[in-house]
């Protein structure tokens, strides 16, 4: 009797220490949970606090380019300068045709047909008195347009033309004509020698975009800091 006394005291003993033991395990492992949720809001809100600062700066950058680009016009602007939108308004319209007559005999037969150079001279009248957008032949004129003898022909923007050649410029139509017609000018030159001119003003001239692609092999944007030529 007092042997299974002892033996149902050792298992109770037994059961006791067992249960301390779980009971100790389960409260570990609840304060490493919290511990390991804890430190995943920490995570989080770190994470969270790096996104918004992200996205605080990009905002920033955004209102510095709307104000550097003033509303889009100042872009408008540089595109209406480069030459890639059509523009449209108030302006003249030059057209050239070659000479009918016939040369005299001794006289040089080149003198009576239209040149690079003289359609050079009548669009540098054009740009001196103001004109903002220049076209031939419905080439757009920019910076690197070429204007050029290729055989019988006249080359602009590497594209092929034989006469007549039309010449759309915007600007004031009166300071643009009287520009042209001035006594001793290109017109009056270009008229003594037969070559045909004619000069028409209009309140709607559409001059067209730049068709070409832009191509650069050397030159390349100056960064900001950087000196000039050494």
């Amino acid at each position: 009797m007092m042997r299974m006394r002892k033996g149902q005291l050792s298992i109770a003993l037994v059961c006791v220490v067992l249960g301390i033991m779980l009971a100790v395990q389960f409260r570990a492992t609840q304060g490493i949970r919290s511990d390991v949720t804890f430190q995943r809001i920490e995570d989080l809100s770190a994470r969270l606090k790096a996104i918004e600062q992200e996205r605080d700066g990009l905002l920033e950058e955004v209102h510095e380019l709307r104000q550097k680009a003033g509303g889009g016009k100042e872009l408008q602007n540089i595109k209406m300068g480069a030459g890639i939108v059509a523009l449209r308004g108030p302006g003249v319209v030059v057209t050239i045709d070659d000479s009918q007559k016939i040369a005299k005999a001794g006289e040089n037969p080149n003198l009576y047909v239209i040149h690079d150079d003289d359609l050079l001279k009548v669009i540098n009248e054009l740009r001196a008195a103001g004109a903002e957008a220049i076209s031939v032949n419905g080439q757009r004129l920019i910076a690197t347009s070429e204007i050029r003898c290729a055989g019988p022909t006249l080359s602009v923007n590497n594209t092929r033309y034989t006469p007549p050649y039309e010449i759309l410029a915007i600007g004031d139509p009166k300071t643009l004509d009287n520009a042209l017609k001035m006594r001793g000018g290109i017109v009056e030159t270009l008229r003594f020698w037969g070559i045909q001119i004619n000069i028409s003003k209009s309140d709607n001239i559409v001059v067209p975009a730049y068709k070409s692609s832009f191509r650069f092999d050397h030159a390349r944007a100056v960064e900001s800091g950087e000196g000039g030529a050494r």
